[in-house]
């Protein structure tokens, strides 16, 4: 996430709030702060959420399974998130994501994804505030799909991938009929290099950790 909160704000056209987490974070790891968009009745907001998504019934928040990601085939159906793909969708906007090639015993090796044409990476995401004993978080998941054949070469999910016209719609602001987004991104829409295993470790930090590995 490299994308200053003010181009946020004026590309979603959000308020801001005022503990949004800092930026560029070239290593954003799970159950970290990042920053994502709601829509509700007072307009579009600009939030701080943990990226691990937390469901009503764990008694704390490592209580199971940690979520960063959900399903799109599944995610009406499941319990942990029918609630939130109904009433709490959110876009989550970042430069590019990480992802690594497994080729059998190997060591994974990471790539970083981002759009061909170098513009902002919106995921669709879902949300929820979790609470127990006195303690409050307010968790997203980003959705994921399979992976369109560019992306297959490396991992068969990929996010899904909104672009602009698609935002309102999968924030609900026009009514229902988000289903139709839960697809996969066009064949041209990424582009891909290797990166180094430094990413790897979640004390990696650094504008460093993109430089491609030719």
């Amino acid at each position: 996430m490299t994308l200053p909160h003010d181009a946020m704000v004026q590309m979603f056209e959000a308020v801001p709030a005022n503990d949004l987490p800092p930026v560029p974070d070239y290593n954003v790891c799970p159950t970290v702060q990042i920053s994502v968009v709601t829509a509700g009745g007072g307009g579009r907001r600009l939030r701080p959420m943990r990226w691990g998504f937390i469901p009503d019934w764990y008694k704390k928040p490592n209580g199971g399974p940690l979520l960063i990601s959900a399903r799109a085939e599944t995610l009406a159906e499941k319990p942990a998130f029918r609630a939130a793909c109904r009433a709490r969708r959110c876009l989550i906007p970042v430069t590019g994501f990480y992802e690594w090639f497994r080729d059998g015993d190997a060591k994974p090796l990471p790539w970083f994804i981002q759009r061909a044409d170098r513009a902002p990476l919106v995921m669709a995401g879902i949300w929820q505030d979790w609470e127990r004993d006195g303690e409050r978080l307010t968790t997203c998941a980003i959705v994921t799909t399979g992976a369109n054949l560019a992306m297959a070469r490396i991992h068969h999910r990929i996010p899904v991938i909104l672009t602009a016209p698609d935002w309102p719609l999968w924030l609900g602001e026009p009514g229902k009929g988000a289903a139709v987004l839960m697809k996969s991104a066009p064949e041209d829409a990424l582009s891909f290099h290797r990166v180094g295993t430094a990413v790897n470790s979640n004390k990696a930090s650094g504008a460093g950790l993109l430089d491609p590995i030719v």
